[in-house]
């Protein structure tokens, strides 16, 4: 087969123009059946697509063109035949002659029965191929027409040259997150940048990530959505809302065209943001959504998976035939199916080998763990998969380990060694204990010790646990302590959408105010948090912007807020700097010593005197020796011994934590513990004091003796640090 049809271009030849004629030589072959999506290919480009339930497929090309003073572009379009163009369930052709820059698109045909066989095929519409590994959207808030009524994939026939970049692999226990949306980052005015919202945007701000001291960045989605399907309107200004945070797939491969400055070059501008920050040793991790697509519900838009084989992508009812919605939006993909455990395979080994990613958050991972009926499964094959997959060992893997129907399976998604998981029980029980909730002391002590109760079964360790107090789903860390209910009308939703249940407390006054009392309340429960979040054993992860105070004025799910809700305000830094100077200090001070760092969990105290066998971590209530864990208790303080450690010698400190809200608690002082008790403590954190006495070097830091009493303010923290031989001469050569 072959098409002649004539495309017209322009020469110019001795100050005159002369349009000419050139003929497309266009031809197609059976093609083959793998790899699926358009390839390119010594003979051509290879098209192929799986679809078991289809009876007629159809290739439709948008091929570019040029007319004098305008644009033009021509449609054409290929019947597959199913002798000599199909392999099983495969429909493949190979088409030679293409220009670049052309699009593609697929129109298939067969029964439209959602009520019976859960078949749902509309040869009217041009569906997306799912591997694609681009879609040609326009820039941010341009709008999404096209999806359904014209070709838009692109084939990706650039080459890149990475430079040598190769993987950082930093161990967990080393890793410290930022989670950060790519618009919201930079989009604000106030960012300084030179291409705001965008991925060189992030890129513009490395040097400000590296005097933080974050070692990966974990984006909001990047594939391909589209913002403008949301029908909610701000009730306030009549403003339609978007959909900002981008948890609604149109492609798992695509990367947003949105987050890119020049049209169509979205694949390597990513790249280069990959390759800038791994430059400067930030890894990159994507959240990743497996769970459902952008086609939502029964009255959703057909887009690619329901027109191509509906029953194989989806879960459906066995009866009804309708869609199971475990992911609130919808639908949900059928992810233990063979098919679709290959695409998802398929798509994380591209961001792996073709993008350089270094890890993947899993949104609503418990959803990989359901069968095709939706049962939980024991074993799931998709998630076994991922954690052997050799492509991707390398890989930080991580799940949020629960669904919308109300699956919850932190500690217990996967017993597989590799799979970490956001430990939302960190979350709760250190928000609890810094709100005064009765009977917190006992939790908030097995959270920091790196939640074993969790995690150490199946040989896995502290850095299985994500520790984090906020993330982009809820309130602020600012928000936190100063909101107890959700402020959401701005939603369009009439505040029923979002969290209700917060475990925050206002510190007195609901939202904004300038009683300088409550403002100092916030400031001190908001870097005790912190000092909890850092200073516990696990992987810790910071939101972007919480480290200066970022609000969103009460509102706890932001999720359609393209504006200054949801962007980060960086004027913060610069009003809050005291603030931001904490938060990088203690980021240091994790970085720098081991001892917060640990590759295994405490050990019971051993009666042998071994380095090995000094007890590694000592609690107490208000005094030495004498805990309390009861319903009543307020107050925890605990000793981590540096010559403990089997990476050698560190330094040891001294924590006390007061989770009281008005009342003052004093703490007696133990000695540092063995084998150097004659050591010194000195007071480096104490978060009732203001800055810069909030957090000190440890040259500058007061000098406390054993059996000392140190008064720790409400919803306070102090931490001494008594220094080793070691870290004490290195300090006197960098002096």
């Amino acid at each position: 087969m072959y098409s002649n049809d004539f495309e017209p271009f322009s020469l110019f030849i001795n100050n005159n123009y002369y349009q000419v004629k050139m003929k497309l030589n266009i031809t197609v072959q059976s093609g083959e059946p793998l790899p699926l999506g358009a390839t390119l290919t010594a003979k051509g480009i290879n098209f192929a697509i799986f679809s078991r339930h289809a009876t007629a497929v159809s290739l439709v090309l948008e091929i570019p063109g040029r007319k004098p003073g305008r644009k033009k572009s021509r449609h054409q379009e290929f019947s597959l035949d199913p002798l000599t163009n199909k392999t099983g369930d495969i429909w493949h052709i190979l088409v030679t002659g293409l220009p670049q820059k052309t699009r593609y698109g697929y129109r298939l045909s067969g029964p439209f029965q959602p009520k019976t066989t859960g078949h749902r095929y509309n040869d009217r519409l041009i569906l997306t191929d799912p591997y694609a590994r681009a879609l040609s959207s326009s820039a941010w808030n341009h709008g999404k027409k096209f999806l359904g009524g014209r070709p838009c994939c692109l084939i990706d026939e650039k080459s890149y040259d990475w430079e040598g970049d190769r993987p950082l692999a930093t161990p967990l226990n080393d890793t410290i997150i930022y989670e950060m949306h790519v618009r919201g980052f930079t989009r604000h005015p106030s960012s300084g940048v030179r291409q705001p919202g965008i991925f060189a945007g992030i890129t513009e701000k490395i040097p400000y990530l590296l005097e933080l001291g974050i070692t990966a960045v974990e984006l909001m989605p990047v594939m391909e959505f589209n913002e403008n399907e949301v029908v909610f309107k701000n009730p306030f200004t009549g403003e339609r809302l978007k959909n900002y945070w981008g948890y609604s797939p149109l492609s798992f491969f695509a990367p947003k065209a949105g987050y890119c400055g020049s049209r169509g070059n979205q694949i390597n501008e990513f790249r280069d943001m990959v390759k800038a920050l791994h430059r400067a040793g930030i890894e990159v991790i994507l959240d990743i959504v497996f769970n459902h697509t952008a086609e939502g519900g029964a009255d959703g838009p057909t887009l690619n998976f329901r027109g191509i084989d509906n029953t194989i992508y989806y879960l459906l009812d066995p009866l009804t035939r309708d869609y199971l919605n475990f992911s609130g939006c919808g639908n949900t993909c059928n992810c233990n199916h063979p098919i679709v455990r290959t695409l998802i395979m398929d798509a994380l080994h591209w961001w792996v080998v073709e993008m350089h990613v270094d890890g993947f958050r899993f949104d609503l991972a418990s959803i990989l763990g359901r069968d095709q009926n939706g049962k939980v499964l024991s074993n799931p094959p998709v998630v076994e998969q991922i954690a052997e997959d050799p492509v991707l060992a390398g890989c930080k893997i991580i799940a949020e380990a629960w669904d919308a129907a109300g699956l919850y399976q932190v500690g217990s998604f996967s017993t597989h060694r590799r799979w970490a998981e956001w430990n939302s029980r960190f979350r709760d029980d250190v928000r609890a204990f810094f709100c005064g909730y009765p009977g917190k002391v006992s939790a908030l002590a097995t959270r920091i010790a790196g939640s074993s109760d969790l995690y150490e079964h199946g040989g896995r360790s502290p850095g299985n646990s994500i520790n984090f107090i906020t993330s982009h789903d809820g309130f602020t860390l600012y928000d936190l302590v100063s909101y107890e209910q959700k402020h959401n009308l701005e939603n369009g939703e009439d505040n029923r959408d979002g969290e209700n249940n917060n475990i925050s407390w206002n510190s007195g006054v609901e939202g904004e105010t300038d009683d300088p009392a409550i403002m100092t309340l916030r400031a001190r429960r908001l870097r005790s948090l912190a000092v909890v979040l850092f200073l516990s054993q696990g992987t810790p992860m910071l939101v972007a912007g919480d480290e200066f105070g970022r609000s969103q004025r009460g509102n706890n799910n932001a999720w359609c807020q393209d504006n200054d809700i949801s962007w980060l305000n960086w004027e913060l830094a610069r009003k809050n700097a005291g603030q931001l100077r904490f938060f990088r200090k203690l980021i240091r001070l994790r970085r720098e010593h081991p001892v917060f760092r640990r590759v295994d969990f405490f050990a019971a105290p051993h009666p042998k005197k071994s380095r090995s066998q000094y007890q590694e971590i000592i609690w107490q209530g208000l005094k030495p020796g004498k805990k309390d864990w009861s319903d009543e208790g307020r107050a925890l303080a605990f000793t981590l011994n540096g010559s403990a450690l089997d990476e050698g010698e560190d330094d040891d400190f001294f924590v006390m934590l007061n989770g009281s809200r008005d009342q003052a608690k004093t703490f007696i002082v133990p000695k540092p513990p063995p084998p150097h008790s004659r050591r010194i403590w000195k007071k480096i954190i104490d978060t009732g004091a203001g800055p810069p006495a909030d957090i000190t070097d440890q040259e500058q830091g007061e000098t406390i003796t054993a059996r000392a009493q140190i008064t720790v303010a409400p919803m306070a923290c102090v931490v001494l640090l008594s220094r080793s031989r070691r870290n004490h001469e290195a300090g006197l050569r960098k002096k």
